[in-house]
């Protein structure tokens, strides 16, 4: 398992962090991982799994809801 700070997450996801932060407050967004007192991370596979749900939908003619 690796996990990844927030700069690598706005890189991989395309993201602004307002979003990301918008996207978790809402569920739709793996939570990050407290790593001490003043940082956070997320797990690698869980964002990338979330990425590769995207592209499903995008596969599927679906449409990405954000509530």
């Amino acid at each position: 398992m690796r996990i990844i700070r927030l700069s690598e997450v706005l890189l991989f996801t395309g993201l602004a962090r307002s979003t990301v932060y918008r996207y978790i407050e809402k569920g739709i967004f793996p939570k990050p991982v407290s790593l001490g007192d003043r940082a956070v991370g997320w797990v690698d596979e869980e964002v990338q799994a979330w990425v590769m749900d995207r592209v499903g939908e995008r596969d599927r003619g679906e449409e990405f809801k954000v509530f």
